[in-house]
Formats: structure tokens, C-alpha cells, sequence
């Protein structure tokens, strides 16, 4: 009796292959394609929200109302981002280091990727500029915040590797210096005969190559070098991995990796396409989107995993997916997006040269996180604060217009003669 009740309900009886493993090819494949869609629904509730992935397209070809359009392809591309962190577990499950935390770290911002390089290709500049800094805001602050609010939840103080984070966080002042240059020479050259267009474009274009070097070191530093110093965080991630993946074979996820690529694509080239239309029906500023809005797609399952973690002790993960996250971002996502830019030949060229006000606001950001972290410890109040600060940003960025004149323009004018 007992073996009648381990027998698979899609196997007829003992001893008999299921279907997905059937010799006959016209049912071994198409009960594949069944078993993998299944696998595929079932690894998050979240994708409900694939229904949105066809009504999207659907709505951007039909060309119906630009929120109805944005709304649509927005709602696609979460679940897309979610099914593209599953397939990469799936796919690092068959790698070992440094090849696995490799293979995980050039994948994991890959929707911002994909969705900045196609407003890069529409001559978006402002709405990528605005994603990228964005996307580091609410990692820095929201989603440390957040780690350190649920870690003080449950324990007085929680403890961190400084090394580690001192180490992430440096790399975020070096490229955070890497914007204030740019807008410094903008404003030295402002009153200059010979312009300062050509000028910050070719700055941008050699401190991008620059970042990318640095990035590059660090991976080194990270996976090979000096892998000791990130030990712990390292077997975390495995750890999420194992529990998450081998569930489909090598082929299965690559094919599966491509398609959800695809996917994204064709969602982001709706969505990105009727930003412009979108700004002149809801009179919303291309900042707040790019700022605010944007950044929220991709990356949500590793956010809630690091608070996950976070809340159980495990700080080192929620701070190295928090300022690692927002690392790669600003060393390698947004100088490489102004490489593809120069390849690509853009009208308006993607430059490291953001408006003033967001070039401080990142600045002071990235301080007001050093202060925090250097001592190795966090508690519920220091959440609070990151938590606090990332809501006064939103609030300036909500009210802070598309027209509005640089800090630059205003200081110079402050110091300019009658």
C-alpha cells in the first residue's frame, strides 16, 4: 500500500518513467515544455503578474494610452526580473568559484541594464541618468535601512565585517567623486569661449574606462585575491542558491535565460518608448521616474532576502548585497553605459556629467553611509536614519522639476558681478 502512495501522479504506475522522460519524442518534449512552465509559475507567487507580460506588448503595438502602456510593461517586467533571479540560481548551482560568484555578479543588475541601455538608445539621457542614481539611493538607504531597522528589531545591536564594508563603501566615494569632477569642470568652464560640451564628454568617456578598470580590480580583489575577507558572505550566497536551485538541467535554464531576456527586452522598449508621452499627459517630471519609479524594478528578491537575512543576524549579506548592489551600479553599469554610448554613436551622449543637485545629493548620501558603517555595528535607530533621509530625497525629487536651473548656474550667480 505504501508504494502505491509514492507513486508520481504523473507516472501510471511503479516502475513506469514519467512523461518528460518517455523515449518517444512527441511526448517526452512537449511534457518537458509542460513541466518546465509549471516550474517555472510555481517558483514565486509573484508571477501572477506574467499575464501583464502579453497585455503589455499588446498595449504598446495597439499604441493605447501612454500610462496604460507604462502601467502594463511596469507590472511585466517585475515578475520577468523575478523569473530571471530564479534561472540565474538555477544556472550558478552548476558552476563552482570564483566562476559562480562571477557568473551571479554580472547578472544581477541585468534588467537596469537592459532597461537603461534601451533609454540610451531613445536618447533618454536624463531618465538613465536619474535610474542610476535612483537605483544607489534606494540601496544605500532604503534597502541598508531597512536591514539595519529589522536586525535592531530583533537584537539590540547587530556587528558587521568592516573590512568588507569599508572597502565597498570607499570604492562608492571614489565614484562618487567621479560625478562631482564633471559637474566642477562643467561649472570652471561655463563662461569659457572654447565650451565645455566636447570637454565633459571626453572626461566622462576616460573616467568610464577608468571605473571600469577599478571594477575589474575589485572582482579580482573579491573572488581571487583577497576571497578570505569575503568568506562568510560568500557561503550565505551559496547557501540561498542551493536552497533555491537544481531544478532544471544546464540546457533547460539556458535556453530559459534567454527567453526571459527577450522578454525584458520587449517590455523595456515599450516602456521606455512612452516615457515622453507619459511626462505630457501626467505632468510627472522624467527625474521622479527615472529616480523613484525605475528603480524598482529588478533586483526585488535579492533586496528581500538581504532584509531576510538581515532580520536573523546575518548583517553581512544585507550590507553586501545593499552597498555591493549599489557598487556595481555606479563602477560598472553606468560607465558602461557610456561606453555603449560612444559605440553606439548617440545624439546626446551618455556623460558622468549629472545635474548638481543630484551630483550632492549622491555625495552626501554616500557619507551619511560611511558614517554609519565604520564602527561595525548597527541598531534600529541607524535605519531609521538612512530610512529618513531616502524619504527627504524622494520628497525634494518629487517637487524638484525637469527645468530647473543647476546648483552650478546658481552659485556662479551668487559670486558673479553686477
Amino acid at each position: 500500500m505504501s508504494n502505491h502512495e509514492n507513486t508520481p501522479l504523473l507516472g501510471a504506475s511503479e516502475g513506469r518513467k514519467p512523461p518528460w522522460k518517455d523515449n518517444r519524442p512527441y511526448i517526452r518534449w512537449p511534457a518537458n515544455i509542460c513541466r518546465l512552465i509549471w516550474i517555472f509559475a510555481a517558483s514565486s507567487n509573484i508571477n501572477v503578474l506574467l499575464i501583464f507580460v502579453p497585455l503589455g506588448s499588446i498595449a504598446g503595438v495597439l499604441s493605447k494610452s501612454p500610462t496604460t502602456v507604462f502601467i502594463l510593461n511596469f507590472l511585466a517586467i517585475i515578475p520577468l526580473s523575478v523569473l530571471l533571479t530564479f534561472v540565474i540560481n538555477e544556472l550558478s548551482t552548476k558552476l563552482h568559484q570564483p566562476w559562480r560568484g562571477l557568473f551571479s555578479v554580472m547578472f544581477t543588475n541585468s534588467v537596469k541594464i537592459i532597461v537603461n541601455v534601451v533609454a540610451v538608445q531613445d536618447n533618454e539621457i536624463r531618465v538613465v541618468q536619474s535610474c542610476m542614481l535612483g537605483t544607489i539611493l534606494s540601496n544605500i538607504l532604503l534597502v541598508l535601512g531597512c536591514c539595519f531597522l529589522a536586525g535592531g528589531i530583533r537584537s539590540q545591536e547587530s556587528n558587521f565585517n568592516t573590512a568588507v564594508a569599508s572597502t565597498m563603501s570607499s570604492l562608492m566615494v571614489v565614484a562618487s567623486v567621479s560625478l562631482i569632477i564633471p559637474a566642477a569642470l562643467d561649472a570652471a568652464l561655463r563662461n569659457s569661449k572654447s565650451g565645455s560640451g566636447d570637454k565633459i564628454v571626453m572626461l566622462s568617456r576616460g573616467a568610464a574606462v577608468i571605473l571600469l578598470i577599478l571594477y575589474i580590480l575589485y572582482l579580482y580583489f573579491r573572488l581571487i585575491s583577497h576571497v578570505n575577507f569575503f568568506n562568510e558572505e560568500q557561503a550565505e550566497e551559496s547557501e540561498e542558491v542551493r536552497q533555491s536551485g537544481e531544478t532544471l538541467s544546464p540546457v533547460a535554464s539556458g535556453i530559459a535565460l534567454v527567453i526571459v531576456l527577450v522578454a525584458i527586452t520587449i517590455s523595456a522598449h515599450f516602456l521606455v518608448g512612452i516615457i515622453s508621452p507619459l511626462v505630457e499627459a501626467t505632468h510627472i517630471s522624467k527625474t521622479f521616474i527615472g529616480l523613484i519609479l525605475l528603480p524598482i524594478l529588478g533586483n526585488g528578491k535579492e533586496r528581500a532576502t538581504a532584509i531576510s537575512v538581515a532580520y536573523k543576524g546575518k548583517m553581512d549579506l544585507g550590507i553586501d548585497v545593499a552597498i555591493g548592489s549599489s557598487m556595481q551600479i555606479a563602477l560598472f553599469v553606468t560607465p558602461f553605459l557610456v561606453i555603449f554610448s560612444w559605440i553606439m554613436h548617440t545624439t546626446d551622449p551618455m556623460t558622468l556629467h549629472f545635474q548638481g543637485f543630484e551630483t550632492i545629493v549622491f555625495f552626501m548620501s554616500v557619507l551619511v553611509v560611511n558614517n554609519l558603517i565604520q564602527d561595525g555595528k548597527s541598531n534600529y535607530l541607524e535605519g531609521a536614519m538612512c530610512l529618513g533621509t531616502y524619504i527627504i530625497i524622494a520628497l525634494a525629487f518629487h517637487l524638484y522639476p525637469d527645468d530647473a536651473g543647476d546648483v552650478e548656474t546658481v552659485i556662479s550667480s551668487m559670486f558673479s558681478s553686477k
